[in-house]
C-alpha cells in the first residue's frame, strides 16, 4: 500500500518539478521587471508604479485645516480640505530634519496626531524639500510583530514540537509565494499552472513537515491534490460562463504596469486555487486523522462502518467550514456590501456585480471542492488504513 501511494503521488511530484523548471524566472529577469515598475517605466513600455521610497517619521504638529493652495506645501488634491502636518524624518538622507506637508481632511482620510509614527513617500530629488514628500500611512510594524509573536507562542504552547514544525511550514508556504509565485506571475508565466505548481509544492513539503512522512500524510495529500484539480476545473468553467474579467482595482493597476500580456482572468483563477488550498488541507488532514483514530479505537471495524463514522465527523466539519468561507468574505467585503445597500441595489444586482461575483464564484467553487474532498479523502483513508494495518500488524501507520 505504501508503494502504491508513492506510485500515485509520483506524477504530481514530476509535474511540480516540471512546473518549477519551466515557469520560474531567472533572478535577473524578475529584477528587471521590478526595476521597471519602480522607476516608472515597465518592460512593456507603459508607465510603471513610480520610484517612490518609503521614509519613516514622527508627527510633531498637526494643525487645523489649511489652504490647499499653499505654494510651499504639496496639495493632496484640488478642492479638498487639508491639515498641515509637521513631521520629523527618522530615516533617509534627511534623517533628523523636519518637514511640513499636507494631509487630506476629507471624511475618508486618516487623522494624524502629535506623536504618531507615520510613513511618508519620498519621490527623490532634494531630501529637504517638503514638496518631494507625501504623507501616506501609519507605521504598524511594532503591533504586528507583537501579534505575530503571540500567535507563534500560542501555536508552540498547544502543539509543542508539532506546533513548531507548523510554524516552519508556514514559513515555507510564504517562501513559495514570495520566491516562486510572485516572480513567475510578474514575468508573464501563465497564472493557473503557476498556482497549481505552487500548491503541489506546498502540499509536498508542508504536509510531511507538519504531520510526518507516513501513509496517513500521503493519503491526505492525495485527497487534497484531487480536490484542487476539481476546483481548478470548476473555476475555469464558471468564470468563463459568468464572463468574469478579473479587472478589480488592483488588477487594473497591474495590467497598466505589466502590459496587455497579463492574463487577468487567469490571475483570478490562480487566486481561487491558492485560496482553496488553505481550507482543503485542513479538511483532508482532519478527515484522514479521524479515520486513523477510529480504526485505532476499533481495529476490527468493517470498511463501511469506518467510512460511515468518519463521514459523520466530516459532515459537521464541512457544514461549519462552508459557513466560515461565506462569513470570511462578508466580513472582508463589508464596506462594499454597505455601499451597494445604500445605493438601493437589489440582492440580484449585488451578487452579479463584478467585484462581488468574483467572490461568489471563489466561495462556491471552493465550497464544492471542500464538500467533494470529504467523501473522497474518507474512503481513500479507510481503504489505506485497513490495508496498512492488515499488512503490518503492530506497526504504526
Amino acid at each position: 500500500m505504501r508503494r502504491l501511494l508513492a506510485l500515485l503521488l509520483a506524477p504530481f511530484a514530476l509535474a511540480v518539478l516540471a512546473g518549477l523548471v519551466l515557469l520560474a524566472p531567472s533572478p535577473g529577469e524578475y529584477a528587471a521587471v521590478v526595476e521597471g515598475a519602480r522607476t516608472g517605466q515597465s518592460a512593456h513600455g507603459v508607465p510603471g508604479l513610480g520610484g517612490q521610497t518609503p521614509v519613516d517619521g514622527e508627527v510633531l504638529r498637526a494643525a487645523g485645516e489649511s489652504d490647499c493652495s499653499d505654494p510651499n506645501l504639496p496639495s493632496p488634491g484640488p478642492g479638498e480640505g487639508c491639515v498641515a502636518v509637521t513631521v520629523r524624518l527618522a530615516e533617509g538622507p534627511a534623517a533628523g530634519t523636519t518637514i511640513a506637508t499636507l494631509a487630506p481632511a476629507s471624511p475618508g482620510s486618516p487623522r494624524f496626531a502629535v506623536g504618531d509614527p507615520v510613513v511618508l513617500s519620498w519621490a527623490g530629488g532634494d531630501p529637504t524639500d517638503p514638496l518631494t514628500y507625501t504623507l501616506v500611512d501609519f507605521q504598524r510594524g511594532a503591533p504586528l510583530w507583537l501579534l505575530g509573536g503571540l500567535f507563534a507562542l500560542a501555536v508552540v504552547l498547544l502543539g509543542r514540537w508539532q506546533g513548531l514544525f507548523a510554524l516552519v511550514a508556514l514559513g515555507v508556504t510564504l517562501g513559495v509565494l514570495a520566491v516562486f509565485v510572485l516572480p513567475a506571475l510578474a514575468t508573464g508565466s501563465p497564472p493557473v499552472p503557476v498556482a497549481l505548481t505552487a500548491c503541489g509544492l506546498i502540499v509536498g513539503v508542508v504536509l510531511p513537515l507538519t504531520h510526518g512522512l507516513s501513509a496517513r500524510t500521503a493519503t491526505a495529500a492525495l485527497g487534497t491534490l484531487a480536490s484542487l484539480g476539481l476546483i481548478g476545473v470548476l473555476a475555469l468553467l464558471f468564470s468563463a460562463a459568468a464572463r468574469l474579467t478579473g479587472l478589480g482595482e488592483e488588477a487594473s493597476e497591474l495590467a497598466g504596469v505589466l502590459g496587455a500580456g497579463l492574463d487577468v482572468r487567469g490571475l483570478l483563477l490562480a487566486g481561487v486555487v491558492i485560496g482553496a488550498l488553505g481550507v482543503l488541507d485542513d479538511v483532508t488532514v482532519t478527515q484522514t486523522s479521524a479515520v486513523w483514530e477510529l480504526h485505532r479505537a476499533n481495529p476490527a471495524a468493517r470498511l463501511n462502518d469506518l467510512y460511515g463514522a468518519a463521514m459523520r465527523v466530516g459532515r459537521d466539519h464541512v457544514a461549519s467550514a462552508v459557513n466560515t468561507l461565506v462569513l470570511a468574505y462578508a466580513g472582508a467585503a463589508l464596506p462594499l456590501l454597505l455601499l451597494f445597500a445604500l445605493a438601493g441595489r437589489g440582492l440580484g444586482d449585488l451578487l452579479t456585480a463584478e467585484d462581488v461575483a468574483q467572490e461568489v464564484v471563489r466561495t462556491l467553487v471552493g465550497s464544492i471542492g471542500l464538500v467533494a474532498s470529504v467523501p473522497l479523502t474518507t474512503i481513500l483513508a479507510a481503504v489505506v488504513v485497513r490495508a496498512v494495518s492488515s499488512s503490518h500488524r503492530g506497526v504504526p501507520a
